[in-house]
Formats: C-alpha cells, structure tokens, sequence
C-alpha cells in the first residue's frame, strides 16, 4: 500500500499516459496531471505499483481540487486472482503450502462472523472510526509511525522476516490510533512493500512513516467509510494475534482486525 518512490516529485504528463491507463484510477491520474494538478504525485510507473485504496488516497485531494469525481475502489482482489492464506508464521503468500491450522494462541477460539469468540474473552471486527472517536493528539506531529530502519541483510530470511513481524505488529496499532482499522494491509502486501523499495533503494521505515503522516493530514478533512464490504474470514487459520489486544485475518486480498471488546 505505499509504493510512492519519488513521492516529493511533480508527475508530468506524456502523450503516452492515457495509453497505458488500465483503470479508472489511472486515467483519473492522466487527468489530473494533464490539468496541472501533478505535484507531489509520484511519477506513472510507481502510481502504478501501489494498492488501488492507495492510489485513491494519492488522488483524492488534486481530484478534489479540479472537481473531479474519484471512482469507487473495490477491497476485493483483482478478477482472476488467486488470494491465498497467510500463514501463521508471518511469511508471505508462497504457490505450494500445507493444510493451513490455528495459531496456538487462537487455541480455543471461535470465529464467529464478525466476533472471535475465545474462552476468557471476545474480540470484535474493527472498522474505520469517526474522527470525533480518535483519542486527543493522535493526529498530532508527535504521533509518528515509528517504524525503525531495517539494518539487516536482505537476503537474510530469517532477519527480514523477525525485522518485518515486529513492523508490521507496530503498523496495526498505528493505524487503529488514527481509526483506520478497515484501511490496512496484509501482512504479504506488507513484505512486498518492503522488498520492493529496499530493492529501489529506498529506505521502507521512512517511506512507511510518510505514508503515515499523509494519512494524518487527511484523517483531519476527509470522512471515510466505516468498511468497504461485507466478506468475513472464513476460518481462524487466516489469523494471527498482534498482542492480547488485536488478532488480525487476512487472504492476502483482504485484511480484516479483531479488537479486545471491552
């Protein structure tokens, strides 16, 4: 969800844009690019590279600006995908894997539509909240994300995978602070996001923290939907606790996060 690479650049329009537009995002960003509304967006080949939600996050405000209307964005795969579960240990979506099971730490639990219902206590689905609900300072500079640069070997698995478990258990809270717990991604989009730009040489904990900040900035104008569908996981095997707050579930489509009910 944040590939921006030269995220501070002003995209300029070519006579090739619209041409290559396979979306109605995409040629929504020819658009505003060829009516002088560019700056700040990334250049065509990286707006290509992020999550559609993404991309409507970039392009809200320039479309807003020229009273362009932003097309709906769908939470489901792309047609022909093929999502497949992420497994407990954290690791990304790989095309062979053995019969998924329960996390030991779901042992017990049952998932039961939009509740995990566990022997001493429940979590429910979290959605997007209203701004009125955030706690006071949470949009504040002094919120950062805080994610710390990667300072391992990124061909050393082992430490790529520990380095990114802990990232990405920082990431769901983050975004629950600022109510976005229907807008984050799965932990394989997130191990993707982290291969990429540090392949690009750019610094992913810094990329991450921009993002973060953007969406701060919007959270303060911009209203969001409380959820964009109605799926539910289908089973627990699609989960793994983040700490004895928050479970989150995912088919690598689609991100779902359970919070302790009080």
């Amino acid at each position: 969800m944040i590939f921006a690479a030269g995220w501070i650049s002003v995209a300029s329009a070519d006579e090739g844009c619209l041409a290559s537009a396979q979306s109605d995002l995409e040629r929504l960003y020819c658009e505003v690019v060829e009516r002088g509304g560019g700056a700040g967006l990334p250049s065509m080949v990286d707006f290509k590279r992020n999550d559609p939600k993404v991309q409507a996050l970039l392009l809200r405000q320039p479309a807003k600006r020229l009273s362009l209307t932003l097309p709906e964005v769908s939470a489901t795969p792309e047609p022909g995908s093929k999502p497949e579960l992420a497994t407990s240990q954290r690791e990304p979506a790989k095309e062979s894997r053995s019969e998924p099971s329960v996390t030991r730490g779901l042992a017990g639990c049952l998932l039961r539509g939009e509740f995990i219902q566990c022997p001493k206590v429940t979590y429910e689905l979290e959605g997007n909240r209203s701004l009125a609900s955030l706690d006071d300072g949470v949009l504040e500079p002094r919120n950062r994300l805080g994610i710390v640069p990667f300072d391992g070997g990124r061909n050393d698995d082992e430490a790529v995978r520990s380095y990114l478990s802990a990232a990405y258990d920082r990431y769901i809270l983050k975004m629950l602070a600022i109510g976005l717990g229907a807008n984050t991604m799965s932990f394989t989009a997130f191990h993707n996001a982290f291969q990429t730009l540090e392949n690009s040489d750019v610094d992913f904990s810094k990329r991450m923290g921009q993002t973060y900040e953007l969406l701060k900035q919007d959270r303060k104008t911009l209203g969001v939907k409380a959820r964009y569908h109605d799926e539910l996981p289908e089973n627990l095997s699609m989960c793994e606790t983040v700490d004895r707050d928050v479970i989150v579930c995912d088919n690598v489509g689609i991100n779902w996060v359970f919070v302790r009910a009080n």
